[in-house]
């Protein structure tokens, strides 16, 4: 709140310069009038005008209550001698500088004096002062009653003005700090579903997956494969027990990811994926490039959504053969899986199903990548992955 107070303070003293330098120009404008004051007044009213102006201007940079006392001594100086110094009559052009100054130049002060009880008090004492000496000064040009008017609306605005500010703006404060609070919770909570998801692909990805092997005796698997598997899932669960931030790896097992903006030859690790599926008994012919550099984490997502589409395979489509072509160009690198098993109809698909929609379509997406999926009963299966360079 100290900061608060402090960002107050400063506003209201910028607002009380603009204004007061303002109608201090404009009353320094009305005494320039040919006639206006005799030459004697306007000598020695134009340095009290600079003083004035001086203090007008260092009051928008500090706080120091003497500015506020400066101003409205000068203004008093002034607005006597504007008034009494002539000794005749007062023309239009002084009465216009001088109620320029009482009603608004040296009343710009009350922008700056409305924050505290004190402040308040120097406000009343000045306004009552001010307009007292304006009014007699003023008093053979115009009716008083309508002077006290003019003057009382010009000390008037500029308080109401302080007043509004004042209580705007610790207002203002607290609904942005509500507004970021709002916005931690929604953040904290979007994190929460992201490391949500980000398990369930894991347990997706692994455990579940070797839980299905066992439950299906091994089918198609070796022994010694399958303990492999076992092994990398079970380093993976103790990594998550110890709140770790684990990354399966293309070929089943798990690590902890440590430099995600690294680049990764996509070659150097393809090479497992295929050792992977090669010992699972999925026959994976490969073709196209073989050397594309990514950024490590595009490659995380890249090769663990193309491992998800060949488990898929060798799970779902009743053959043991699948093709793999990589293609790249300036901005996109592509994978094409593509089986001649049963196919499916896409209508069917189970939409709660974790297998495509979060870990190969949704771990895509996070990455700026897209996943398209063509299938039909009797036709096989294609899958095309698409992340950016």
């Amino acid at each position: 709140m100290e900061q608060i107070a402090k960002e107050r303070d400063r506003l209201l003293q910028r607002i009380a310069r603009v204004y007061g330098l303002s109608f201090t120009g404009v009353s320094v404008l009305c005494l320039l009038v040919p006639g206006a004051v005799p030459a004697t007044i306007l000598v020695v009213a134009l340095p009290l005008y600079a003083v004035l102006a001086v203090a007008q201007w260092r009051i928008g940079l500090s706080r120091e209550p003497m500015w506020v006392l400066v101003i409205v001594a000068t203004g008093l100086a002034l607005i006597f001698l504007l008034g009494f110094g002539a000794g005749g009559p007062l023309t239009q052009s002084a009465f216009s500088a001088i109620t320029q100054l009482a009603a608004a130049s040296v009343a710009s002060t009350a922008v700056t004096l409305t924050t505290t009880g004190r402040r308040v008090a120097v406000l009343v004492a000045s306004c009552v002062i001010v307009c007292g000496v304006s009014l007699s000064a003023t008093a053979t040009r115009q009716n008083p009653f309508a002077t006290a008017a003019l003057l009382a609306l010009g000390w008037t605005l500029p308080a109401i003005v302080g007043i509004w500010i004042s209580a705007s703006v610790p207002q203002a404060a607290r609904r942005i700090a509500s507004i970021g609070r709002a916005h931690r919770a929604e953040r904290q909570a979007s994190e929460i579903e992201a490391q949500r998801r980000q398990g369930a692909r894991l347990l997706h990805d692994t455990v579940l997956a070797t839980l299905t092997l066992l439950a299906h005796s091994g089918v198609g698997v070796n022994a010694a494969a399958l303990r492999d598997q076992a092994a990398d899932d079970a380093q993976l669960l103790r990594q998550l027990r110890l709140g770790q931030s684990p990354t399966p790896q293309s070929y089943g097992g798990s690590d902890v990811k440590q430099s995600p903006v690294d680049e990764t030859e996509l070659g150097t690790t393809l090479q497992s994926v295929k050792q992977r599926f090669g010992r699972m008994g999925l026959d994976v012919s490969w073709h196209g490039t073989g050397q594309v550099l990514l950024p490590s984490h595009v490659l995380d997502a890249f090769l663990l959504a193309l491992a998800e589409c060949l488990e898929n395979v060798r799970r779902h489509s009743g053959v043991t053969e699948a093709h793999v072509t990589i293609v790249d160009d300036a901005t996109t690198v592509r994978a094409m899986v593509t089986d001649a098993g049963v196919g499916f109809s896409l209508d069917d698909v189970d939409q709660a199903r974790l297998g495509f929609k979060e870990s190969v379509v949704g771990r895509l997406q996070e990455v700026g990548g897209r996943a398209r999926l063509f299938s039909a009963p009797g036709s096989g299966t294609t899958v095309v992955l698409e992340v950016p360079r």
